[in-house]
């Protein structure tokens, strides 16, 4: 007797998959310039590009003016990669091996502690590299105080591995809050320090560009927004004219019907009201899938809302189907996308949006769409 499948056994059919979306990636970019045309555009591309991809999203953004990353192997990744663009490390070097390889393959510096200009200083002669002084004006975490600004640039100047002028940068705390008086108060400190400044000046993260127009300055820092995703608790990417760049799927592996009073999942927690069909999807935290989705985050089966029951697992997640009584194994479910918001998601998580993009496993197939489509945005000359 023969078996029909609605599947070959070597098909990615019921595979959790995250197609990236390169045209919506360049949509964002250029969405970012409307709203500062006079600023250039450091994309950060950090914790492989927010879960995207760092080198498919440098790639996508060839006419960008500068990335940004996080540390030394992520400039280096870049690298190898072909992306011969300007790549500036926002945590710096910390030690002499990666200052070397710092000016070895002309990657931009922030410097924030001392350690690091005393390692400029007794560094033998070479290819100069251009450096960016961050002062910490109230974030409290990387940074000079300002009251070292005199003291720090006046070593930098004399310091014959440092190209001139020194950029100048820091960090928002509180911008995605935009009722917070901290941001005017940090503004108020960099104002004070950048009108001795003879170089470049760098504010704005995402939030800073979308709700504080006095930070957009000579660069802005966008992450999260190029990746169609809002930093603001309380809004979606789309709020902004943003689209997102990421859309998880997977698909049902089994549809069954259960009684009144059955126990759904791990620990029973989730008892069926009625008799009712209840859908398994392939996916779970091992995927990257929130573990603490909480019963009622929407997913959409068929493009219908249907809510999560019971606990996150491994490597499945179970859905209310009482609305969509006609589902069947191997149909779609969107986990998030432009349907389904994945600020939407994170909060039903009592998470961030960045966690989730960002702690996507391996085992999620990337799938690569649009790149035909990006727009090409030439880079602000020098």
């Amino acid at each position: 007797m023969s078996i029909e499948r609605p599947w070959r056994c070597d098909d990615a059919f019921s595979r959790t998959r995250a197609v990236i979306d390169l045209a919506a990636l360049g949509h964002n970019l250029q969405r970012i310039r409307e709203l500062a045309p006079a600023s250039r555009v450091m994309a950060v591309v950090k914790a492989d590009g927010y879960g995207h991809g760092a080198l498919r999203v440098a790639q996508a953004l060839a006419g960008v003016d500068a990335f940004g990353v996080a540390r030394v192997a992520e400039a280096m990744a870049l690298r190898d990669g072909g992306i011969h663009q300007r790549i500036v490390v926002l945590e710096g070097f910390s030690s002499p091996e990666e200052l070397a390889l710092v000016r070895e393959h002309r990657f931009e510096s922030v410097l924030h502690h001392p350690s690091q200009l005393d390692m400029l200083e007794c560094s033998p002669a070479g290819e100069e590299i251009p450096v960016w002084l961050k002062i910490d004006t109230g974030m409290h975490r990387l940074g000079f105080p300002p009251a070292a600004y005199g003291e720090i640039m006046a070593r930098l100047s004399g310091c014959a591995a440092v190209t001139t002028p020194v950029r100048l940068m820091t960090h928002l705390a509180s911008a995605d809050e935009p009722e917070n008086p901290q941001t005017a108060k940090q503004l108020e400190c960099f104002r004070a320090i950048s009108r001795q400044h003879p170089g470049e000046l760098s504010i704005a993260n995402s939030a800073g560009i979308l709700a504080w127009e006095h930070t957009h300055a000579d660069w802005l820092r966008p992450g999260i927004m190029l990746y169609g995703i809002s930093p603001f608790s309380d809004a979606v990417g789309s709020d902004h004219g943003l689209r997102p760049v990421m859309t998880l799927s997977t698909r049902l592996i089994a549809v069954n019907q259960f009684s009144r009073g059955d126990a759904v999942g791990y620990g029973g927690r989730w008892i069926c009201p009625e008799d009712m069909p209840v859908g398994v999807a392939a996916v779970g935290y091992g995927d990257g899938y929130p573990r603490h989705a909480a019963s009622g985050t929407p997913v959409l089966v068929n493009g219908v809302k249907v809510p999560l029951i019971g606990r996150v697992s491994m490597d499945m997640i179970s859905v209310d189907l009482r609305t969509q009584p006609g589902a069947r194994v191997g149909d779609p479910v969107l986990l998030w996308g432009s349907e389904l918001p994945v600020e939407v998601v994170a909060r039903a998580a009592q998470t961030i949006p960045y966690e989730l993009t960002c702690k996507l496993t391996t085992r999620v197939e990337r799938i690569e769409e649009g790149m035909a489509d990006v727009p090409q945005l030439d880079a602000r000359t020098s």
